[in-house]
């Protein structure tokens, strides 16, 4: 196997960007309702050609995760049982895009349906994959500022699905950690993306409060 180390400041500028190493193909061995196994054919750096077994969604164009954030600081959770894990995780709302929507109407229906909540605005956080050893899933996650009770229209236009029994968790950003160390003791899985998520949603925070202030001075 070989290993190649570059530290570049600030930028990627430097790092390898070997064009020998390509997909060739894309073989289905396996397809169900929601997802299909695949054997992704693929050139590596020295001309061989390689098997790698992946998972892909079926009929979706992305996947969504939602930050929600109401304006006295709080912050909403979920906590579901996960049948894969045959347990409890709490995590950020989040779902498919898989009704030919955009990714911030995906963002804003799957708010309303898995917290009864919603948002005027949706601010762009990261994109990127999930599981890049896996599954080809790119996420792309939205903060949702100032969330707040959703109404009764919007809660019938878009109703909870009937597979899913979420529960809310509504914490002060402040005590957030001790709220999932909590639920983690008590035998929850903790979804490790909210500890990265929640300092990307705080950072954009404090960047919309600097160039408020800038406009304001």
């Amino acid at each position: 196997m070989s290993t190649c180390m570059c530290l570049a400041a600030a930028s990627c500028t430097g790092l390898s960007d070997d064009r020998r190493m390509n997909i060739t193909g894309k073989r289905t061995v396996w397809q169900g309702r929601f997802l299909k196994a695949l054997n992704i054919s693929y050139t590596d750096r020295s001309g061989n050609t390689r098997i790698w077994e992946a998972v892909e969604r079926v009929n979706c164009a992305g996947i969504v995760t939602i930050v929600p954030m109401t304006a006295e600081g709080d912050i909403l959770l979920i906590r579901q049982f996960r049948p894969v894990l045959d347990s409890f995780v709490v995590e950020f709302p989040a779902g498919l895009n898989d009704k030919n929507e955009s990714l911030e109407e995906a963002a804003r229906r799957e708010l309303i349906e898995e917290t009864g909540h919603t948002a005027e605005k949706f601010i762009f956080l990261a994109e990127g994959p999930i599981s890049s050893g896996l599954s080809t899933e790119v996420l792309t996650v939205f903060l949702a500022k100032d969330v707040s009770p959703a109404s009764a229209r919007l809660k019938q236009l878009y109703p909870p699905d009937e597979s899913e029994n979420i529960e809310i968790i509504k914490t002060p950003l402040a005590a957030m950690y001790e709220r999932l160390n909590a639920c983690r003791e008590s035998g929850d899985f903790i979804d490790l993306k909210i500890y990265g998520l929640v300092e990307l949603a705080k950072n954009a925070l404090s960047v919309g409060r600097q160039k408020e202030n800038q406009v304001g001075a």
